[in-house]
């Protein structure tokens, strides 16, 4: 019996490990096949699979980026069973049966005249038959394995692609909101570094008047206030509160105004 395994890999789920394991292992069963003796390890799992008759041993591990997924076949061929009964149960049926198979280019009804004669040769059928059943479900067994192998991981790769089209949404979304942000950031300020220029001229004006000899009390105190709440929202502008912000520039550029009214009366 040929023992090389059948190996198909599940491309780029390895970070995936458990769930591919846990789906395929569902896959395989609702197609009928019986899994026993489980043994698993962070990483890799081993099991006996039987299905319509054959048993083999299945190996999954993480390769790599990969999940690998080994089967061997470990079941002796049908034909030991279907070539016993009858007329050519006893000894020397290997030797007659690989004489059958290794005869089967010359046709399977000289193949088997030639080694055995009547009802024998009815058994040697039966033997032969068994063999090609036996290769034919092995090979339907591999088949329905790398099926089942591929499905999950299309699943898994539908599951990966919806979480990086969810994570690329996402780093869309604090792009944006990281513009927005900077665009509320640049227009505080402008508007603070226009409403600065406004507060030095006057706080330069009212020095300029008092070394003059003018009466400026009310003006200086305007001003002094003016320079408290721009101080404040220059402060919560750096903490990122706009709307703190804006709120105490609008306070400052009244001051500033009624300062200037100020001077103009007195």
């Amino acid at each position: 019996m040929n023992n090389m395994p059948y190996i198909y890999y599940g491309q780029g789920v390895s970070g995936y490990y458990g769930d591919f394991l846990e789906r395929l292992m569902s896959h395989l069963a609702l197609e009928g096949t019986e899994i026993t003796s489980e043994s698993r390890q962070d990483e890799s799992a081993q099991m006996c699979v039987r299905r319509t008759g054959e048993e083999g041993m299945l190996e999954v591990r993480v390769d790599g980026k990969n999940i690998k997924v080994a089967y061997t076949v470990t079941r002796e061929k049908r034909e030991v069973k279907r070539g016993m009964m009858g007329a050519i149960a006893g000894a020397g049926l290997g030797g007659i049966l690989g004489s059958v198979l290794s005869r089967d280019k010359e046709g399977l009804g000289s193949a088997i005249t030639g080694v055995l004669g009547g009802a024998a040769a009815g058994g040697a059928h039966e033997a032969y038959y068994g063999y090609e059943d036996s290769r034919q479900e092995r090979t339907a067994f591999a088949a329905l394995l790398a099926e089942k192998v591929k499905e999950v991981e299309d699943e898994l790769q539908y599951i990966i692609q919806g979480q990086e089209e969810s994570k690329e949404a996402l780093r869309e979304r604090s792009r944006e909101s990281n513009a927005r942000e900077q665009d509320k950031e640049d227009e505080v300020r402008s508007s603070l570094e226009y409403a600065y220029g406004d507060l030095l001229a006057l706080q330069e004006e009212l020095e300029l008047l008092a070394e003059e000899g003018r009466n400026i009390g009310k003006a200086r105190s305007r001003a002094e206030r003016a320079d408290k709440l721009y101080q404040e929202a220059e402060e919560a502008c750096d903490a990122v509160d706009y709307t703190k912000s804006r709120a105490k520039l609008k306070a400052a550029v009244s001051m500033i105004e009624s300062s200037r009214n100020m001077l103009n009366e007195e």
